[in-house]
């Protein structure tokens, strides 16, 4: 079947065989020798960054299979002194735990972040790309988010060292001067604290300038007594000295007290009272419990002895009471009470004007 006319190709759209063919071979010539001119840069390169790649994500397995063992050795010296006395309190599970998990991720996520990134910059030189402008760039971004978040990097490298330190943990009660309260979560930019009224805190680590941990080591309660100056000293420190050797032997005041209860000696003394002072070392957080208890034995031991406390009236010094003067009661003279006193005549009323009389 003819073609027609319209359908069929000009003489001038028809490109010359030969020369195609001579184009189509001179570029697959130039291609050909482009790869084997370059194959062997272009797989030292692809080796390289091959290499470099493999090497970080070996280290980065190492480094934080390393930093994971730190971590767990941490924790068995920390379980190896939780059976003495102190151990249980400074050092309790969950405290454990959440200072494990913190640290162990500060320090995974840096090592990470170094590992990653120096390798990252490796393989651009490898490709050789310039990075003067980008560290440069990356400077310049750096200082400026420096700046703009200067707060939230203070939180955080004040959490980090907290937690490093060891400053307070979960179940502590601390006073952090903008708040205080028991702690019940440590993180690296907040703590979260439980106030004595059942608040919650959110205080910022950056914000915490002083730090009271009210839960290490020991505390101390302290009772002061106050008692008549005709009190035998010798009376008093005997009777709190049977109070203490019986709170000491009671349940849960043994394990409460962790050492005995000591007559301090006279803290003040007044003319009519002085002021005796007992101390006692307390387990952490324990010592108001212990001062409440310690008040209630007193009063009732010295009762017992007839040791009289500041406050009250004995019945017997009724009759050493002074009698009213009977004369306080009687005002004092007065001038008008004399008739014939300046002041008196002064005072007396003044005669009616006697009537004329009219006559005729």
């Amino acid at each position: 079947m003819p073609w027609p006319a319209a359908l069929l190709p000009l003489a001038a759209d028809v490109p010359d065989a030969p020369a195609s063919v001579k184009e189509a071979q001179e570029s697959v010539t130039e291609a050909a020798s482009f790869i084997e001119q370059n194959w062997a840069t272009w797989l030292s390169i692809g080796l390289r960054i091959l290499l470099i790649v493999v090497i970080a994500a070996v280290i980065r397995s190492a480094v934080r299979k390393a930093l994971t063992k730190l971590i767990n050795r941490m924790n068995t010296s920390a379980e190896a002194v939780e059976g003495t006395a102190l151990g249980g309190l400074l050092v309790n599970a969950e405290r454990r735990r959440q200072r494990s998990e913190a640290i162990g991720s500060v320090l995974r996520s840096v090592a990470s972040f170094l590992i990653l990134g120096t390798a990252a910059l490796m393989v651009l030189a490898a490709l050789k790309i310039d990075l003067a402008p980008l560290l440069a760039s990356a400077g310049v971004a750096g200082v400026a988010i420096g700046f703009g978040a200067r707060n939230l990097v203070t939180d955080f490298l004040s959490g980090v060292f907290m937690i490093m330190e060891d400053q307070y943990g979960v179940g502590d009660k601390i006073d952090a001067g903008v708040a205080s309260g028991e702690v019940i979560e440590v993180g690296l930019r907040v703590t979260k604290l439980r106030g004595d009224n059942g608040e919650i805190w959110y205080v910022r680590n950056g914000e915490i300038k002083r730090i009271g941990n009210l839960s290490q080591g020991w505390a101390t309660a302290g009772v002061a007594v106050q008692v008549k100056p005709s009190e035998k000293l010798t009376r008093i420190r005997e009777v709190v000295g049977q109070v203490a050797d019986a709170m000491a032997k009671e349940s849960p005041w043994d394990e409460r007290l962790w050492g005995p209860v000591e007559v301090l000696g006279l803290d003040e003394v007044l003319l009519a009272s002085m002021t005796v002072k007992v101390s006692a070392k307390t387990m952490p957080g324990q010592q108001l419990a212990v001062e409440r208890e310690l008040r209630w034995r007193i009063k009732e031991a010295f009762d017992a002895a007839g040791i009289q406390i500041i406050g009250g009236l004995p019945a017997g010094d009724e009759e050493d009471e002074v009698p009213a003067d009977p004369a306080a009661s009687v005002a004092a003279p007065s001038a008008l009470a004399n008739p014939t006193s300046p002041q008196s005549l002064a005072a007396a009323p003044i005669p009616a004007p006697s009537t004329p009389r009219i006559t005729k």
